[in-house]
């Protein structure tokens, strides 16, 4: 693995504070009705982006997941400024504004989304995973799913695939212990959702998912297994969200103290901790971090302020041609 350096550390921390307040400003634009639709906050899973992208090769290999997508994308290499102006919904956006809040792309970074439909990434992430095998690209796909999409019936008819086929493929379930609402208890007998990789005698396991260290060593470990050609992975990556499951959510089925529990053990205060124990850092260059950071955000929301909404005819005419269907011949003004 890669060595974990004081370089890695202070990116760890400057990269994690951004996604953090990234997703804070997208919670104040949503209140003022800047972002519609659904929004889906990533507060407090930042331990396992940064993890996982430590262990990659940004070079080649790809990563999809599912609704919960602002902030992946920015750690592959997307500008967050079309990131957000995509959420605003302007065609200075990711996908013109077309995708919105949940369906985020980039193949030029090898994101490929961003899925509302629970689990519908499973099977495509194993599909580009089949697809550098076949083509032998020597990549691997970090596929992440939640712990409500780990009981659809697409994750096991992948799982068999994938190992059947050994593919070169991470199936990571992010486990923030709630899917929408339900907890994992009152959705399976076993609560240790790691345990289904058994079923297919694919190497598994659970991941402190609240330590970036933690994530990085089990996700080399499962990256170098797959790329060396003995096929994939099943993590269990436990870790917890702070805001609901989107900005609708009332959060009726836990309390504030258990939330304040687990923000002992943040990540960004874990990784922070860590820089001031070591002296990787003055006072004053932490301020200087979280300047940065401050500012960086303000102009991601400028920007998407400032952009134009796209056309109205660009929504039809990525949909159809108009000139092959007569019946759409009347322009939208």
């Amino acid at each position: 693995m890669k060595k974990i350096t004081k370089a890695t550390y202070l990116k760890w921390y400057e990269d994690m504070l951004f996604w953090r307040k990234f997703e804070d400003k997208l919670a104040q634009v949503y209140i003022q009705q800047k972002v519609r639709g659904f929004l889906h906050l990533y507060n407090g899973q930042e331990a396992i982006l940064a993890g996982s992208l430590h262990a990659m090769d940004l070079t080649k290999d790809k990563m999809i997941t599912a609704y919960r997508n602002h902030v992946q994308p920015i750690g592959m290499g997307v500008d967050p400024r079309r990131v957000m102006a995509e959420l605003y919904g302007k065609k200075t956006g990711t996908s013109q504004g077309l995708g919105g809040s949940m369906h985020i792309f980039s193949k030029e970074h090898r994101f490929y989304g961003g899925h509302g439909i629970v689990g519908g990434q499973i099977p495509l992430g194993a599909g580009l995973a089949f697809a550098d095998k076949y083509f032998k690209r020597d990549a691997v796909t970090l596929t992440f799913l939640g712990d409500g999409a780990a009981r659809q019936g697409a994750l096991h008819e992948t799982l068999n695939m994938a190992v059947n086929w050994n593919l070169p493929v991470v199936f990571c379930v992010e486990n923030n212990g709630y899917a929408m609402g339900t907890s994992v208890a009152r959705t399976s007998k076993s609560t240790e959702i790691w345990k289904l990789g058994n079923g297919y005698e694919m190497p598994c396991g659970p991941v402190d998912a609240m330590n970036p260290v933690k994530v990085a060593e089990a996700m080399d470990e499962a990256i170098t297994r797959a790329r060396k050609g003995d096929g994939p992975t099943f993590l269990e990556l436990k870790t917890y969200r702070y805001r609901g499951h989107s900005m609708s959510d009332a959060q009726k089925y836990r309390t504030k103290d258990e939330v304040a529990e687990y923000q002992k053990i943040d990540p960004i205060t874990q990784v922070l901790d860590v820089i001031k124990d070591k002296k990787y850092a003055t006072d004053k260059e932490i301020k200087e971090i979280d300047k940065r950071v401050k500012d960086l955000v303000s102009e991601c929301e400028k920007f998407a302020d400032e952009s134009d909404y796209p056309d109205k005819n660009v929504m039809y005419d990525v949909v159809y041609e108009q000139k092959d269907y007569p019946f759409l011949s009347t322009k939208i003004e």
